[in-house]
């Protein structure tokens, strides 16, 4: 029996050109996370959905890879932020496998951004700001939630939100001990801009002698 509803010449037909500026290596930053900075920068400004989400890759023990979107929170020379359950999939990949891969795409720049490297857990300050920072009812739900667990229905799960509500009061949760942030450290970053005939522009930036160093790559 079809369980699909648009056929295979269609999907193959799916496609769209891309027709903005190309990227020139004289033109960009000497250092990526400062080139990242200017990319993000108009994605904010721009007022695009979400540009701070990003696809994170990790692999487990087993080498089985899964990926997932999480939201960037913060950056600098020393990496990228983002925060999550210790014991979810991600975290237990991570604590297996430290080293993991992002990609954002702003599909409307027609750019990605590719990074590699090592993620490594954040200092408890860091965790304990950006937690306070959040809004009271996602604190509440850090402690509810066992991230990536099976549970038996959505009913147990608001449940077990409400007990939280209960324990809690607002301005007075704790961050949790299973919950806080990873840094990733890049040791690779690669930008890639759309280009007519699919000819695109692929500049990667890479780690030699603790100095970063550019190059271009065949689309």
């Amino acid at each position: 029996m079809a369980i699909r509803s648009i056929d295979s010449e269609h999907i193959m037909q799916i496609r769209r050109e891309y027709n903005r500026d190309g990227l020139q290596e004289e033109q960009m930053a000497g250092n990526p996370i400062e080139q990242f900075d200017r990319w993000f920068t108009i994605a904010v400004d721009e007022g695009f959905t979400d540009p701070n989400a990003m696809t994170l890759a990790t692999v487990d023990d087993k080498n089985r890879p899964s990926a997932r979107i999480v939201l960037l929170k913060d950056y600098d020379n020393r990496g990228f932020v983002f925060y999550t359950n210790y014991e979810s999939r991600k975290g237990l990949d991570i604590q297996e496998n430290p080293f993991v891969a992002m990609v954002f795409y702003w599909a409307e720049l027609e750019r990605q951004v590719r990074i590699e490297g090592m993620a490594e857990k954040v200092s408890k300050e860091e965790s304990e700001e950006y937690f306070h920072s959040r809004p009271y009812e996602s604190q509440i739900g850090a402690w509810a939630s066992h991230q990536s667990e099976e549970i038996q229905n959505r009913e147990d799960l608001e449940q077990r939100f409400q007990e939280m509500n209960t324990a809690y009061k607002k301005g007075d949760v704790p961050l949790p001990d299973f919950w806080g942030g990873y840094r990733v450290v890049p040791d690779q970053i690669e930008f890639w801009q759309g280009r007519p005939r699919r000819l695109h522009d692929r500049i990667i930036y890479y780690k030699k002698n603790d100095k970063w160093v550019k190059s271009r790559l065949a689309p």
